[in-house]
């Protein structure tokens, strides 16, 4: 679209976010900015910040349950644990890529927390008693994030 006015932008974005999206980066390009639909853009970066955030968030509870799963499944570690592995090399590759020191500074204000849900998640799912685990996080972010930190076996 040529001289797409604000109203049109604001309009399009009802109709159609991806082309609003498209539209929003030709007019930042140009240095158009009398023509940006502020509101909507705000509310996209925003949309953009939790996405991010939420991945890494992800990223790393998976990370927690295969260690977990790793450290404490005695039944099925001889025939999971080098998928349990290869888990947590791929989930460490994605958030070691995704992470920016922002991110990574939430990460560790919501370590626990993160902790807690796996914790949770991991009792349910293998059937083990939510008191084998430790009560509060076992592991440094430096080690969840690091390619080669194993944590030794729980016997």
């Amino acid at each position: 679209m040529l001289n797409i006015t604000q109203d049109q932008l604001q309009q399009l974005y009802e109709i159609d976010d991806y082309l609003w999206l498209e539209e929003t980066i030709k007019l930042l390009k140009t240095k158009k900015l009398e023509n940006l639909d502020i509101d909507n853009l705000i509310e996209e970066l925003e949309s953009l910040g939790r996405n991010n955030l939420n991945k890494v968030r992800s990223l790393l509870r998976q990370i927690i349950i295969h260690l977990l799963l790793l450290q404490y499944w005695h039944q099925e570690y001889d025939r999971n644990c080098s998928h349990w592995e290869g888990e947590i090399i791929a989930f460490r590759y994605d958030l070691n890529h995704n992470l920016t020191t922002s991110l990574k500074n939430k990460l560790i204000l919501e370590l626990e927390e993160i902790y807690q849900l796996s914790r949770k998640l991991v009792s349910k799912k293998t059937g083990l008693s939510s008191n084998l685990f430790p009560d509060n996080c076992p592991y440094s972010l430096e080690q969840l994030l690091d390619d080669n930190w194993y944590p030794e076996k729980h016997s």
